[in-house]
């Protein structure tokens, strides 16, 4: 099987399946700006935690256990792109009881990672059309009232980053085969200068996303890397290819991928930080305990519900077993035999999510504009599946957390995206908290933000 299409380079092909249709008849649930949370004994877990879109709904609780994974091949792997069509009229997506949801902006170009820049701007990356754009919110946070290319003429920008986080001097932005930085000023509608290169080259092809965050005491810089391949077939390694300080590197043409890397800010002083993830598209910080997470899209072609893609913190020196193993010490079919040796040494991802919902952009909610029980919660993105028979993905999750640290269960946040099992008509990817704290995501499939307000 080929990697998983959640990138703009990867999914080239792909999109030239999605089709453009009318739609007559719109189901009410489409239309729905709020649903009330489900009510639950507790959440689905076991067989019941994997279902499908028919289930998604705000409030909505699952937990995936490594002991509930079936066995690799227990159903075929199949191909199930999905059709994206224009937003029918009328349609919004579902929100919690007590959450408001609306239309911040329009029309932009397949709008992937979105950040909140310290004077409340917003900065988008428009991957696909090389540019970052910068809109400028009304004082109430409800409407764009400028509307900027803060930079053009970018490689497949992903990733963005303000550094120092709180009175930044420059604007980080990954390319996928680069990481570059602008001059910047608070306010800065658009770049002054020419990119400055910070580091020059990041292996290129298969996945192309490229994310970036800053550890929260400023010394480090990190960015993920994906795989260049679904399982690397063909790939050599041994425990002598391993460092002393992390295990699992992967070698030959996955060389430095699968990784999350690590510089100083000015791009000094390359490190693996963790490896055997294999497409960590989002990266995040906890703001309370400093705590580096991956939203992380795992391997295809093993079947329906395998292999679960997940949310989790990243230690450094953290191996998470692509390609030779997988949520803990599942061996990969495709690689047995291969590397015993690690058997006991992949990490466990803290929350796993119903496998093939290709898990994106990633953010923390640190402020009080929503109910005190979602402080600290995280928010990703699934953008949606492909390689499953029945659809998953195509919302926006909640990550629970208790202490600072995640509980496992993760709950439907943001739904309503999809229309059958052939159409949709919106595929999340972004999200970012507003200064006054609203949850912002944006979606590519259709060009567009979301504003989710309580």
């Amino acid at each position: 099987m080929k990697p998983r299409a959640t990138t703009a380079a990867t999914t080239s092909g792909l999109f030239g399946l999605f089709r453009q249709s009318s739609l007559a008849v719109v189901s009410a649930a489409l239309l729905a700006v709020a649903a009330p949370a489900l009510a639950q004994s507790g959440p689905l877990a076991g067989d019941a935690a994997f279902g499908d879109w028919r289930t998604d709904r705000p409030g909505l609780v699952r937990l995936i256990r490594p002991a509930d994974l079936p066995k690799p091949g227990a159903t075929a792997s199949s191909a199930n792109v999905s059709h994206v069509v224009p937003r029918p009229a009328g349609a919004m997506p579902k929100v919690p009881s007590g959450f408001k949801v609306e239309l911040l902006a329009e029309g932009l170009s397949g709008p992937r990672e979105i950040r909140t820049a310290p004077n409340g701007d917003i900065f988008v990356s428009e991957t696909r059309f090389g540019r970052i754009r910068v809109l400028r919110l009304s004082d109430d946070g409800s409407k764009v009232v400028k509307n900027e290319i803060f930079a053009s003429g970018l490689s497949q920008p992903f990733g963005i980053g303000f550094f120092p986080s709180d009175k930044p001097q420059w604007v980080y932005i990954a390319n996928t085969g680069s990481v570059v930085r602008f001059r910047y000023q608070d306010g800065d509608l658009t770049a002054a200068d020419k990119p400055e290169t910070v580091v020059a080259e990041l292996p290129r092809g298969g996945h192309s996303t490229r994310d970036i965050v800053f550890t929260r005491d400023g010394k480090r810089m990190l960015v993920s890397v994906g795989s260049a391949s679904n399982d690397a077939a063909g790939v050599q390694s041994s425990p002598s290819s391993d460092s002393k300080s992390v295990p699992g590197i992967s070698l030959g043409y996955e060389t430095r991928r699968a990784d999350v890397l690590s510089f100083n800010p000015d791009g000094t002083s390359e490190k693996v930080f963790a490896t055997g993830i294999r497409n960590c598209v989002g990266l995040a910080v906890h703001p309370t305990t400093g705590d580096p997470y991956c939203s992380t899209n795992e391997r295809d072609g093993l079947g329906d519900d395998l292999v679960p893609d997940y949310v989790t913190r990243v230690r450094e020196g953290a191996f998470f077993g692509w390609p030779w193993f997988y949520i803990g010490n599942h061996e990969d079919p495709h690689h047995a035999g291969e590397r015993p040796d690690l058997k006991d040494k992949v990490t466990v991802p803290d929350v796993l999510i119903q496998p093939h919902s290709a898990s994106l952009g990633l953010t923390f909610y640190d402020d009080s504009a929503f109910p005190a029980e979602y402080r600290g919660d995280g928010f990703a993105a699934e953008h949606g599946s492909w390689n499953r028979a029945r659809r998953t993905g195509h919302k926006v999750i909640r990550i629970r957390m208790k202490d600072g640290q995640p509980t496992g269960e993760y709950e439907d946040f943001m739904t309503g995206f999809v229309i059958n099992d052939s159409e949709v008509w919106g595929r999340p990817v972004g999200v970012t908290v507003t200064r006054d704290g609203a949850l912002l995501v944006s979606e590519d499939g259709n060009g567009a933000i979301w504003r989710i307000t309580h």
